[in-house]
């Protein structure tokens, strides 16, 4: 296939061969972990539909499988679409051949070297235990390299480029790889303690705000702006109508992925994250629906003049569904972010419902359309089946309206089920598990709309297969300018010291300064700030045409760009997370008797002072994070009179400030666990991981018989004890020596406690490990040597069979259903 680009008279042309094998790998490669993403998705929705979906086996259980869903959808699926959709339209953009060959082999390689490693290691409880960051440290290297090999072959091919101006959808694409740079390697800062464990060097508070800075931004700027991107280059394509304005185009990619990096703590509403960090996010995820919907009006506007082909054309079906969900997807998450509308969506089946309306309306629906566009040009034919095509839309479509309406539903009932008080105050609704079934016929319905959406990928996997049989590979070659961009007078240097650039990073700077400044230097900073916007404005006012001639030589050179749009995402980060860190660390870790008596403030902050974990203690919270038992129950009870009543005393900062990694948790299938501990005795717990539905009959949660026969290595615990004291955590040199003394000691407290109730248990059982670590949340450290024990409170009778054999309270005996969930 041969194509000629316009050029002047008399022009020196040179043929430019595309490289479009590596663009067929790609596309190949992203409808094969489709399916395998969308197989993941329906047997996890069957775990929560039918608990006898586990299979009873420790390496598909749900805490296992949940992380290997959602990394196969975004970084295998959606990430291989990215790549293949960046490497075909950069290509063409740039008027070149990607710089090397080798580089965007090895870029395939790479990641799909990356891919089957998490496939192994999720199911086997190898993580990190941070939500869409799970890979373990050697995985995470990898990933760096290869992202490291993606961003020397974009930004060379940049510099080789024969096209003097950089498209918007470029602008996407650079900001993509360097946001992404920055927000991976900070999130995984960690400290290994073996070859497939590590902890990160982030702790309580910390974590949690580095973690949604990252994960916030994960959905950002790999699931956000590189569709953005190839929505600007691909649905123009399709619609063969230019985009609808470049003025639009310009504000909202600069807003949008300043604001974005902002947005990070409306996932921590309500939690021990410091107020005015929480209220930044919200303000600036509400602030994010002018950028959003100016995104989105302006894919939909391009389509001016070419509604006709709605009608005929399933690849622009597939285009403008998608960008309408991205506008749902885009006006939900600032709504969610209010903290009002967050009290009530949190931690319900709501926020898997808005998850999935952008995962699966947009960026399937956009991956499903550009590859219905692009492998028909790929192998010179036209698609197979424009009627398979269409099917698969409806289908699609249906599945996803019965998938997130659903967890709409049941989101929102939720919510009301646990926050309604009776006319007396107290809870309406005590026992948790009621919630969770009266959600079953949701997740019922869930489970078919994902059903229906996985077998509507087989559609596109037949038509792209026969689409490729009846064409061949083919070589585009095309005949460009032979001369390169033409230099501009104005360097790189030239461009950054202009009064605009300084502007921005005055800006910048005192923004940073702003929000490190304690409360005597803010104002000042503040006042410099204003200052510096009011000249910025009149600047702009007195010389519209300088800088709109400076933006137009920036867009020009992609150094300045990129750095341009490097500066613009990291000021949020800064702004949040320095404050906050700062803040934390001077939260005592140790407070002696002497100084509590001394002063009645660190008395009462001395109450919520976390000590470190026992070595069995510590044994068993590595187990919990290995099984994902945080994708199910969180630790971190909001100050609301529901969650106190329910759960206990609200948290605070300095209770989690040990944990690393943190395990506040996102979502509640289950009950919240910061105060489980001493609410059952150590055989309820025995019971409930052994089979759930002995204690509480409706759980869907997997049964851990294996904790009963796997052992726990001391010494293993021993050598993190020492890597957690270099992260800071108090552990003394004689808590060390100790260490694999105290392991056994408090491991024979809970099997003598068990054997006096006829289960036999070893002590170096992971079983002994996670109930210990159990028993310790909520309470502070527990004996690890005997004790005499108090006289145990007279038991209530009761009617349930667990409450007789457990000892506790009719109530106690219901609840554990979300312990269990």
């Amino acid at each position: 296939m041969d194509a000629t680009h316009m050029a002047a008279p008399n022009t020196q042309m040179k043929t430019v061969v595309y490289d479009d094998a590596i663009v067929r790998a790609f596309s190949t490669i992203t409808v094969v972990w489709g399916i395998v993403a969308f197989l993941l998705g329906v047997i996890v929705a069957a775990q929560l539909s039918f608990w006898q979906a586990n299979f009873g086996l420790e390496w598909l259980s749900f805490g296992r499988l949940r992380p290997l869903h959602t990394n196969a959808a975004i970084f295998a699926f959606v990430g291989n679409g990215m790549f293949a959709g960046i490497y075909y339209s950069t290509q063409r953009l740039l008027k070149t051949r990607m710089a090397n060959d080798m580089l965007s082999w090895a870029n395939f390689w790479g990641w799909q070297i990356v891919i089957v490693c998490a496939a192994l290691s999720y199911p086997l409880g190898l993580t990190q235990g941070k939500e869409y960051a799970e890979l373990i440290w050697p995985i995470d290297l990898m990933v760096v390299v290869v992202w490291v090999i993606f961003a020397v072959n974009f930004f060379w091919t940049l510099a080789i480029r024969n096209e003097k101006n950089l498209y918007v959808a470029i602008w996407f694409y650079i900001s993509t790889i360097v946001t992404i740079a920055v927000l991976y390697i900070v999130n995984n800062l960690q400290l290994p303690t073996s070859l497939l464990h590590s902890y990160p060097i982030f702790g309580g508070v910390q974590d949690a705000l580095v973690q949604w800075w990252y994960g916030h931004n994960a959905v950002a700027f790999f699931l956000t702006t590189p569709p953005l991107g190839l929505m600007y280059y691909f649905m123009v394509k399709a619609a063969e109508r230019p985009v609808y304005s470049y003025r639009l185009s310009v504000v909202h990619f600069w807003s949008l992925i300043f604001l974005y990096i902002w947005a990070g703590p409306h996932h921590l509403l309500y939690t021990a994250l410091p107020d005015w960090a929480q209220t930044l996010g919200m303000v600036f995820s509400i602030m994010l629906w002018a950028p959003s919907w100016g995104g989105m009006l302006n894919g939909l506007l391009t389509l001016r003049g070419a509604w006709d082909k709605l009608r005929t054309d399933p690849v622009i079906k597939f285009f403008v569904v998608a960008v309408t969900f991205y506008g749902m997807s885009t006006f939900e998450g600032p709504l969610l972010s209010i903290k009002s509308v967050s009290a009530l969506g949190h931690y319900t089946d709501w926020i898997i419902g808005h998850v999935h309306g952008g995962a699966l309306g947009w960026n399937s629906f956009m991956t499903f359309g550009i590859l219905y566009w692009m492998v028909p040009r790929l192998y010179g034919t036209k698609l197979y089946s424009t009627k398979m095509a269409e099917l698969h839309f409806w289908v699609g479509t249906i599945g996803i309206l019965m998938y997130v309406v659903s967890m709409w539903v049941s989101g929102v009932s939720q919510g009301l089920f646990w926050r309604a008080l009776d006319a007396e105050g107290f809870l309406k609704y005590p026992d948790f598990i009621e919630g969770l079934s009266n959600s079953l016929p949701m997740y019922h319905t869930r489970l078919l709309g994902g059903i229906l959406f996985f077998l509507g990928s087989f559609l596109l996997v037949w038509n792209l297969i026969m689409t490729a049989r009846q064409g061949k590979p083919v070589t585009v070659t095309v005949q460009v300018p032979a001369l390169r961009p033409a230099r501009d007078k104005a360097s790189a240097w030239a461009l950054m010291t202009s009064a605009p650039m300084l502007f921005m990073i005055g800006l910048i700077v005192l923004s940073v300064w702003f929000g490190a400044a304690g409360s005597m230097l803010s104002p000042v900073v503040l006042a410099l700030l204003i200052v510096i916007s009011v000249a910025m404005i009149i600047s702009y006012g007195l010389q519209q045409k300088r800088w709109g001639h400076w933006y137009g030589l920036v867009e020009r050179n992609a150094l300045v760009f990129t750095i341009l749009a490097l500066l613009a995402i990291l000021v949020g980060g800064a702004v949040e997370i320095i404050p906050t860190v700062l803040a934390s660390n001077k939260v005592p870790l140790q407070i002696t008797e002497q100084q509590a008596a001394a002063n009645p403030a660190l008395a009462e902050q001395a109450k919520w002072v976390q000590k470190p974990y026992s070595p069995l203690e510590l044994a068993g919270r590595d187990i919990y994070i290995s099984e994902g038992c945080y994708v199910c129950h969180s630790q971190m009870i909001r100050p609301f009179r529901h969650e106190v009543l329910r759960y206990g005393e609200y948290s605070r900062m300095g209770e989690s400030l040990l944990d690393h990694p943190f395990q506040w948790g996102s979502k509640r299938t289950g009950l919240d666990l910061a105060r489980v501990g001493g609410k059952y005795d150590n055989l309820w717990h025995y019971l409930h991981l052994m089979d759930p539905r002995q204690t509480s009959p409706a759980s869907n949660m997997p049964m851990y018989k294996h904790f009963k026969t796997k052992t726990v290595d001391p010494v293993v615990v021993k050598h993190r004890m020492g890597v957690q004291q270099k992260l800071g955590v108090p552990y003394t040199d004689e808590d060390l020596a100790l260490a694999e003394q105290r392991f056994a000691s408090q491991a024979k407290l809970i099997t003598d406690d068990l054997q006096a109730k006829s289960v036999t248990l070893a002590p170096n059982s992971q079983m002994t490990a996670v109930i210990a670590y159990l028993q310790r949340l909520g309470r502070g450290p527990q004996p690890v040597e005997p004790v005499v024990p108090a006289p145990a409170p007279a038991p209530v009778a009761t009617a349930p069979v667990t409450a007789a054999v457990t000892g506790t309270t009719p109530a106690a005996a219901a609840t554990p259903a979300a312990a269990g969930q």
